[in-house]
């Protein structure tokens, strides 16, 4: 098993507000959500439409030790306190950038897009339908 360490999110939304919080995940977990695209919808009021791109700055890894992390993940989880943006991910479509379910995205060299765009880049449907 990787080893698990503590992370702090934050999260500037301007005056809105702010998003933090304290998680546990393994480093290739945060390395693997950096760029990824989170919608955490109306969180900081109506009509706030909280969502964006994961960057480095926006995740610190604590000094605790993975022994103590472990410890207190027995009792609390993966999520501390506040927002785990693991936990918000939402995939899209790396042609189009529409929201889709993993499952209907296709691997098209280097992207991974929707059956839509997969049958426009290609002129085919795929073969998986």
């Amino acid at each position: 098993m990787s080893k698990r360490f503590l992370y702090q999110f934050y999260w500037d939304c301007g005056r809105s507000g702010s998003l933090e919080g304290l998680f546990v995940a393994t480093e290739k977990e945060v390395e693997d959500a950096i760029g990824a695209y989170m919608y955490f919808g109306e969180v900081l009021g109506k009509h706030s439409e909280v969502y964006g791109d994961l960057e480095k700055g926006d995740i610190t890894k604590l000094n605790v030790s993975p022994e103590a992390v472990e410890e207190v993940a027995k009792h609390l989880g993966t999520s501390w306190s506040g927002f785990n943006p693991l936990d918000y991910i939402e995939t899209r479509c790396d042609s189009c950038r529409e929201e889709c379910d993993e499952e209907d995205l296709v691997q098209h060299y280097d992207e991974m897009v929707c059956k839509y765009c997969y049958e426009e880049l290609t002129g085919e449907e795929n073969e998986e339908d």
